[in-house]
């Protein structure tokens, strides 16, 4: 199988990168995911997760803090994309945000890889229930 060349970054925000990489449109979070952040990345993420069979990989391994916030744009991407028949991958290492994962489920619905090849290489897991 060919693999796509992988495209530089888009920083759209300094929370928010976008690239496109074997297929799947990769959302990098950045930094502290509070109610200021998603406000700046809600948009984008809407955008990204509008189109249909969407293949959307949402990696947070940059990412410092993660709030209530950022869990509600999992759950809104999660929602929309699998609403357009799409697939969402989600890629975390951070034992405190897993654990914020874990705590609310979200975790069952979106599981988190450790790395962004292993979840462009993971059949797909947003089918989950609670």
């Amino acid at each position: 199988m060919r693999q796509e060349p992988r495209q530089d970054p888009a920083s759209l925000s300094r929370h928010l990168r976008i690239h496109q990489d074997r297929g799947h449109t990769v959302l990098e979070l950045r930094g502290e995911i509070d109610i200021a952040a998603a406000t700046e990345i809600a948009p984008h993420l809407d955008r990204v997760t509008a189109q249909e069979n969407a293949r959307v990989v949402i990696d947070l391994l940059p990412v410092e803090f993660f709030d209530c916030s950022g869990l509600r744009l999992l759950y809104r991407a999660r929602s929309r994309v699998l609403e357009r028949g799409g697939e969402l991958q989600l890629v975390c290492t951070h034992p405190l945000t897993l654990r914020v994962l874990k705590v609310t489920g979200l975790s069952r619905l979106l599981p988190p890889s450790p790395t962004l090849d292993a979840a462009l290489g993971r059949p797909e897991a947003t089918s989950g229930t609670l």
